[in-house]
């Protein structure tokens, strides 16, 4: 998804809230700031959808929920909520109660992003530092939305990550205990050729 437009006064979470109800686009909330989060582009949504799709069996199996990008995340100590392009959750599954039954998740185990160019960078720096604050993440996810490239940072300790990169030498990738074909990510995934 692409960041669209910002309000410019800063709002309350619960303000935000009433306006999230009420918008037909997905806003973020950061820090008292709202942003209005554009659509996605196709390979953006196929590669979420077939990254979900192979997923599913193996985490149903394990006991484990996967949601898309519908489901906002609360990251309390940048005072953020956010909507991940995909969220696993193994443990019993904490929301923040909102009256208007927009629920937050406060436990995500793993959230997974498909990063556009209007996107990377947010991605994978403050948007980053912030899923960091979670301690129940597990693992984060970045999935290149233009070449065969995922990005898994498994944490290690409080504030150390390892990162491990999959590309197109790799047929598997590993997402907890599930593995999953690179190939079948990306695919009807049309690339840009590159010249």
């Amino acid at each position: 998804m692409t960041a669209h437009a910002t309000t410019t006064a800063l709002v309350s979470v619960e303000e935000y809230l009433c306006m999230l109800e009420k918008s037909d686009v997905k806003l973020e909330y950061r820090a008292g700031k709202v942003v209005a989060m554009a659509g996605a582009q196709a390979p953006h949504n196929i590669i979420a959808m077939n990254f979900a799709g192979e997923l599913f069996a193996c985490l149903k199996k394990a006991g484990c929920q996967i949601v898309g990008g519908d489901q906002l995340v609360k990251i309390e100590a940048c005072k953020r909520y956010t909507f991940p392009d995909l969220v696993i959750v193994c443990q019993k599954a904490i929301y923040e109660k909102a009256r208007n039954g927009l629920d937050a998740l406060e436990n995500p185990e793993v959230i997974i992003e498909v990063a556009s160019e209007s996107t990377e960078l947010y991605d994978r720096t403050d948007k980053f530092k912030c899923y960091q604050t979670l301690q129940s993440l597990k693992e984060y996810v970045l999935v290149a939305s233009t070449k065969k490239q995922v990005e898994v940072f498994r944490r290690h300790n409080h504030n150390e990550w390892i990162l491990h990169i999959y590309d197109e030498n790799d047929n598997l990738v590993k997402i907890g205990n599930c593995e999953v074909s690179l190939d079948d990510i990306y695919n009807n995934v049309e690339m840009a050729v590159e010249e």
